[in-house]
């Protein structure tokens, strides 16, 4: 049966859960929920639609303001989805290291960027927004403090996965955490509906903050203070800026986290390309990571068990990261061989 949506934002959600085949050891039953078939590709377009829309029934976003946050860009990205369909004009701050697709698909879709250096990190980005918020009269989001983020993915993320594994026959549900309000939003809801599934959080192992033990110092309104001193620049674009979000702090100490797993750089860019390669699916270095935490969680895990790792993000967003560094746009000699071995429409060798 077909279906007309009102507008592309009822489009957000309901993204498919998909058996992992050739990559998933023996006796495993493993799956991943990819968060890319969301209408902008990854899952913060849940937090997007879910903030703006709080922001309106509550009031705090009036018709016409403009909305300003901090973001590594999926959040930005969604939220220039929403605004775009609201009419809401938006602004993103974002630092400068963060990948050339994010500030033009941001721009493309209407929102301004601004750039901030890479020394003053995630907290610098954030602190920017605010002032521009308080400067101008706009909306602030608050993607890394707001309830309206976690809440709804315990209204959608973790409705949709109860829906999938019913009956507590999910084992093992595994995620990253960046803002905080999937793993807040969902993992309350798996304790209260799912007690069996145990929940495994994994992180940059250059960034181990929740691994660490260490608090992150914070103010009286969850904003951090300073960075964590756990963490380190990593490429994992996406997962722990360089403090540990209140979302995320919630996450973890209301819940009960069976495991927290380091993730190595070259283990995240690997699994991602090997999903890729090996099971058709299209994802991000965040998603390698989050593959790479279910695949340690599996080698201690009984047979017969049950795991879902979620995939944050497509792998579009890293055109021009390490992700895609050994991608070539040119033929190498083995398809020049290949092309060869026909006499038909031959393309001279590219010039170095």
């Amino acid at each position: 049966m077909g279906r007309q949506y009102a507008n592309i934002t009822e489009t957000v959600g309901n993204t498919p859960t998909v058996r992992i085949n050739r990559l998933a050891p023996d006796g495993i039953n493993l799956f991943v929920k990819v968060e890319a078939f969301n209408p902008l590709g990854s899952v913060k377009d849940r937090l997007a639609l879910g903030v703006i829309e709080d922001a309106e029934r509550t009031g705090a976003l009036k018709p016409g303001q403009t909305v300003v946050e901090a973001t590594s860009g999926n959040t930005g990205i969604g939220l220039a989805m929403v605004c775009a369909a609201k009419g809401y004009p938006l602004v993103v701050v974002m630092a400068e290291t963060f990948s050339m697709e994010r500030r033009k698909l941001m721009r493309y879709l209407g929102a301004k960027v601004i750039l901030t250096p890479a020394a003053v990190r995630g907290i610098g980005m954030a602190q920017k927004a605010a002032e521009l918020a308080e400067k101008h009269g706009w909306f602030y989001t608050r993607q890394f403090t707001n309830e309206a983020n976690a809440d709804f993915h315990s209204r959608t993320t973790a409705v949709e996965i109860l829906h999938d594994f019913p009956n507590g026959s999910l084992d093992y549900w595994v995620t990253g955490f960046g803002t905080g309000g999937t793993l807040k939003g969902v993992a309350r809801v798996l304790a209260k509906e799912s007690p069996k599934t145990k929940i495994v959080v994994c992180e940059p192992a250059d960034a181990p903050m929740v691994a660490s033990g260490i608090a992150q110092e914070r103010d009286a309104n969850g904003d951090p203070t300073s960075s964590h001193p756990a963490w380190k620049p990593h490429p994992q674009q996406g997962w722990s800026p360089d403090f540990i979000a209140k979302l995320a702090d919630d996450g973890v100490s209301q819940n009960t986290i069976d495991q927290v797993q380091t993730i190595e750089n070259a283990e995240a860019l690997k699994w991602s390309r090997e999903l890729a390669r090996k099971e058709g699916i299209f994802c991000g270095i965040t998603s390698g990571a989050t593959f790479a935490g279910a695949l340690k969680v599996a080698e201690k895990a009984a047979k017969g068990s049950t795991i879902l790792a979620m995939l944050p993000d497509t792998g579009e967003r890293y055109l021009s990261t390490p992700l895609f560094g050994e991608v070539a746009t040119d033929m190498n000699e083995e398809e020049i061989e290949i092309m060869r071995s026909t006499p038909s429409a031959w393309l001279p060798p590219a010039q170095s």
